[in-house]
């Protein structure tokens, strides 16, 4: 881990309570002219970020462990990315990829044939965000099987667009209200080892979700299974070893293109360049964003190549779909992950808060499970000696901390889980500082 990624200061330091007064000017802006149904989580306004720190409007400096859910994982102001988007923005700004190309999309297409699961023939097509690159994944599918049913998991999170809060699981704030949604889509339970019966391994989760899917709709008329590797929204949840596996076999032995959603999950954020690749499965296609491009917005779809290839010319893009800028952020990005080892930098976030947040659990009654993988980590909070969720608690969590100077998220589908994406180059120092925090607020909040 390091911090030489910025020359913002690498420390915590709080000059105002939080938010601070110019954080409550712009507030007050905000409410005027901003939709009420754009919320946020921390109501400080940032001027600077950059390593692993924030710097607001009022110059305080907060650790930042939430990278901007899983996009900044090269930093914020990365020096490769900030250098070839100032170069590409001298250059041209947008063309249009449909209209007159560009080498930076081929650049980008090249990388993720290179980087993604399998040694397959594969290609790619570029969007703007993970959901449109979800909605495109189910497109290539439904066009390349002929079929039109679609099977997703409990506790899925994969966008907002109508199609993908179809697949989305939860309802409050995603869906409420929004309906009716896209059609023929059916969920299936998935692996939650905290949750699930004592003892359930990995293949009897999967041949609990293939009955039920069977039983729905038919493998014969699934064109896709859309699943997240680690669930993000939905709580972090890892799932058990051979969940996966077996679920891909299924799906190649259906003809069901297999899915795997990795737009909080790629780009090293696990310890591996997908988290697919921890349990060995070779998606048929792959959805990427978030931190693909160093918080640029790009968005892919890669997969076999006669998948992608089957649908008609025309039939996939965007007007910004692949936007040079964004391209170039994202090869800024990959050289910053490849130059600095942010995968092993991962692994190294992992061992130290994992051991951190194990020790804090002992402590802790109401901490029911400690999980992740790399710097995609959580905990579960529950009623102690039960497993029962406790997401008043774990609000309160949250806004002390972030009154204290960290930033920490909150997921889940009962609201009970405190996740950590901490920017992999974030110094240990900031980092233990930050889980003292937690740790300090935890022991306050349950006393």
């Amino acid at each position: 881990m390091s911090d030489t990624t910025s020359t913002l200061p690498q420390r915590r330091e709080l000059r105002t309570a939080l938010p601070g007064p110019k954080s409550q000017e712009l507030a007050a802006r905000r409410s005027a002219v901003v939709s009420a149904g754009v919320s946020s989580t921390l109501p400080v306004y940032v001027r600077r970020a950059g390593g692993g720190v924030i710097e607001d409007v009022d110059g305080n400096l907060l650790i930042d462990l939430g990278s901007g859910i899983a996009v900044t994982s090269v930093g914020n102001a990365a020096p490769r990315v900030v250098e070839r988007v100032t170069q590409q923005v001298a250059d041209f700004t947008h063309t249009c990829f449909m209209i007159s190309p560009y080498e930076e999309y081929v650049a980008v297409c090249e990388a993720l044939a290179e980087l993604t699961p399998g040694d397959h023939a594969k290609k790619s097509a570029l969007f703007n965000s993970g959901a449109e690159a979800v909605e495109n994944a189910v497109k290539v599918a439904r066009y390349a099987t002929g079929r039109n049913a679609v099977v997703a998991v409990d506790h899925a999170y994969h966008g907002r667009t109508n199609l993908t809060m179809a697949l989305t699981a939860k309802a409050m704030p995603y869906k409420k209200g929004f309906g009716p949604f896209a059609s023929d889509i059916y969920r299936v339970p998935t692996s939650y080892p905290f949750r699930d019966p004592e003892g359930m391994t990995g293949e009897q989760a999967a041949a609990r979700a293939i009955l039920a899917a069977e039983k729905q709709v038919g493998a014969d008329q699934i064109a896709a299974l859309v699943i997240e590797p680690v669930q993000g929204e939905g709580g972090f949840i890892v799932p058990a070893p051979g969940f996966l596996p077996a679920l891909q076999k299924w799906c190649n032995d259906n003809g069901i293109v297999f899915i795997c959603d990795e737009v909080q999950t790629g780009f090293a954020r696990t310890g591996a360049w997908f988290a697919s690749d921890h349990e060995g499965v070779v998606p048929d296609l792959v959805t990427t964003a978030k931190g693909i491009a160093g918080g640029l917005p790009l968005a892919a779809v890669t997969g076999r190549a006669e998948l992608m290839d089957s649908v008609h010319g025309g039939g996939l893009g965007g007007t910004y779909g692949g936007n040079p800028v964004a391209c170039a952020g994202a090869l800024g990005a990959i050289e910053t992950m490849r130059a600095e080892d942010l995968i092993g930098a991962a692994k190294r976030i992992e061992a130290v808060a994992t051991e951190r947040l194990r020790t804090i659990a002992d402590k802790v009654p109401a901490i029911g499970d400690v999980r992740g993988r790399g710097a995609m980590l959580a905990v579960e909070l529950v009623k102690p000696g039960t497993t029962e969720p406790d997401a008043e608690l774990t609000a309160r969590v949250a806004k002390a901390c972030h009154e204290q100077g960290v930033v920490i998220l909150t997921c889940g589908t009962f609201g009970n889980i405190i996740r950590l994406l901490p920017p992999l180059v974030i110094s240990e120092e900031l980092l233990l500082e930050g889980l003292q925090v937690l740790e300090d607020v935890l022991l306050a909040a349950t006393a």
